[in-house]
């Protein structure tokens, strides 16, 4: 897994609350057994209409956030099921950070233990850095998982909390079968000892 240490990147603002992983990744798309591929259906039913054309007027259709990496969002982002595809679908679309308020627990493990960071901020932090999004255009942050601070060029500088076992996979970019790969060598003097086992 890619290590997340400190990124700068282009801000979209998503002001919506409660959005659901059927919205990040609607359900006709979950036929595939990959981690990839994802991508072209991220909002699927947002950003295109029936005939299958971009929407204008979604956020992630309009030419000044092509590239974003940051992605600002409402409330309760990622409630719903507990679909893995939908960090999956954001990471490979190319965002690295999502900032909202709070986020659905399994959708917040999720995001982790696929290198994606989610960060939460106080309701009013989130509203502030979604109005500057919604502003001039090119607001880029810097999410600096070093230090946990939310910073940009106009003087923001907000901190964040993530659990520090969660923090410390994330800035080495290990996942769960790196972490037991790690003692391996046990692992197989236990197993040799345990023939029968």
């Amino acid at each position: 897994m890619e290590p997340f240490r400190v990124h700068t990147g282009l801000v979209v603002p998503l002001d919506r609350i409660n959005v659901d992983t059927d919205q990040i990744v609607p359900k006709q798309f979950l036929k595939r057994i990959e981690r990839t591929g994802f991508a072209q259906y991220l909002f699927y039913d947002w950003r295109f209409d029936e005939e299958g054309r971009p929407r204008p007027d979604f956020v992630l259709n309009l030419p000044r956030y092509q590239g974003a990496s940051v992605l600002v969002a409402g409330a309760n982002f990622g409630c719903g099921s507990s679909r893995e595809h939908a960090p999956w679908a954001l990471k490979e679309y190319g965002f690295r950070a999502i900032i909202a308020p709070s986020f659905a627990d399994i959708f917040y493990s999720n995001c982790l233990n696929n290198g994606l960071l989610p960060v939460r901020l106080e309701a009013e932090a989130v509203s502030e850095i979604m109005r500057r999004a919604t502003g001039a255009g090119g607001y880029r942050v810097t999410v600096d998982l070093e230090r946990c601070q939310v910073r940009d060029e106009q003087g923001l500088a907000l901190t964040f909390q993530v659990d520090d076992f969660r923090r410390r996979m994330l800035l080495e970019g290990l996942d769960a079968i790196d972490l037991t790969l790690r003692h391996e060598a046990p692992i197989q003097a236990y197993e040799a000892a345990h023939p029968g086992w």
